[in-house]
């Protein structure tokens, strides 16, 4: 028999998104054998359909434990940038300015302000820095701006990457470290036993200890082969892209950024239309570009070179989730549909979580079960 039919490592990671490649990645550091399976570009996700944002206002309101994720996340991503560029030689383009949201009426404006500082107030001692700044300071800060912004909220922790970049970065740094990349790896069975899994690839079998379900959307069905749960659906966005402009924005947008390379991506859309990224919505189209021009007129004279529809991963309360199995110990899951964001938390804390056998009590928030008890209740 080949000897490859049944290779063991100390975990497999089944998922090869920025989710399953941040938390390979973070296991194979902490010197765990491991191997990730990818499904390849069939699967559905929005690795390479992400708007780049690393983003922490708006996150968390009425859930402190995800404000402190989040904001754990972006504290990370300095050292993971810094670790990612040694490594493999490869800039994921991370700048952390902070960041804007913008308001069109005086109305906005207070109602921003009003869940700010909510967010500020359910931080309690961790803190949490925010500005609202007038449209007169902000005509400094972002050239261009339209007369109809009044103002907006701004956050030091806010900052943007380029998703393709650090899709590549932590791929060759799992895979520098030692770790194995199985790509076009459709799982057609899992054999779950405490501590003991045996993933069936068709052609051979692979074994650990560990076994991490990161596939996204994928997770939904691979979920209760090991115990889990995960409610999970598709929200679709879109995103549109200029020609290269010369550098005019500095501070990343929740509805444009500028790339290193001078083009600027236009997004901030959801849609309820299944697993379709084929197709895209004239109608959304023209509300992202109409958004984009209100807020800066000079966009207008930009050319669309690009579009795309890609899909969120989304629970039923948009919110991260994290498990590990009770019946079968050893087995872990990470959903989000921030994994830009989360990339630091993942590599930097989940990792180690998993490595260490258990997840700390302040992820317990996250884990699925919380669901159940709202169907319940």
């Amino acid at each position: 028999m080949n000897a490859t039919r049944h290779a063991t490592r100390d975990a497999i990671v089944i998922g090869g998104g920025l989710v399953g490649a941040a938390i390979a990645y973070g296991l194979q550091r902490q010197g765990l054998s491991t191997v990730m399976l990818d499904e390849g570009d069939v699967a559905h996700r929005a690795s390479r359909g992400n708007f780049g944002l690393v983003w922490v206002q708006s996150k968390g309101l009425g859930a402190p434990h995800y404000q402190h994720w989040t904001h754990a996340s972006a504290r990370a991503w300095p050292e993971l940038a810094a670790d990612l560029l040694e490594a493999t030689g490869i800039g994921v383009g991370l700048h952390q300015p902070g960041g804007l949201h913008f308001c069109f009426s005086d109305e906005e404006m207070a109602q921003r302000d009003a869940l700010m500082g909510q967010l500020r107030r359910e931080a309690g001692n961790a803190g949490y820095e925010y500005r609202m700044i007038t449209a007169a300071e902000l005509h400094d800060m972002v050239p261009g701006l339209g007369p109809q912004v009044v103002g907006a909220s701004w956050t030091p922790y806010d900052g943007h990457v380029s998703p393709l970049h650090l899709l590549r970065a932590l791929h060759a740094a799992f895979q520098g470290a030692g770790g194995l990349y199985r790509p076009n790896a459709l799982v057609t069975a899992i054999k779950a036993l405490p501590g003991d899994f045996a993933v069936d690839l068709g052609a051979d079998t692979v074994r650990a200890p560990r076994l991490v379900l990161a596939s996204g959307l994928g997770n939904a069905d691979l979920a209760p082969l090991v115990g889990l749960s995960a409610p999970l659906r598709p929200e679709r966005g879109q995103i549109l892209v200029t020609e290269r402009a010369r550098q005019v924005l500095a501070l990343p947008t929740h509805v444009v950024r500028q790339t290193e390379e001078g083009s600027l991506l236009l997004g901030d859309s959801k849609e309820d239309l299944g697993f379709d990224t084929l197709t895209q919505t004239p109608a959304i189209m023209r509300a992202i570009a109409r958004r984009a021009v209100q807020t800066f007129p000079w966009i207008a004279a930009l050319n669309i070179v690009r579009a795309w529809a890609a899909l969120r991963v989304m629970s039923p309360d948009g919110k991260p989730i994290y498990d590990a199995s009770e019946r079968f110990p050893g087995a872990y899951i990470a959903n989000c549909h921030s994994g830009v964001t989360l990339a630091g938390a993942h590599a930097s804390l989940l990792a180690p979580m998993i490595a260490a056998g258990a997840l700390a009590p302040d992820l317990s928030p996250f884990s699925a079960r919380r669901f159940h008890v709202q169907k319940t209740a």
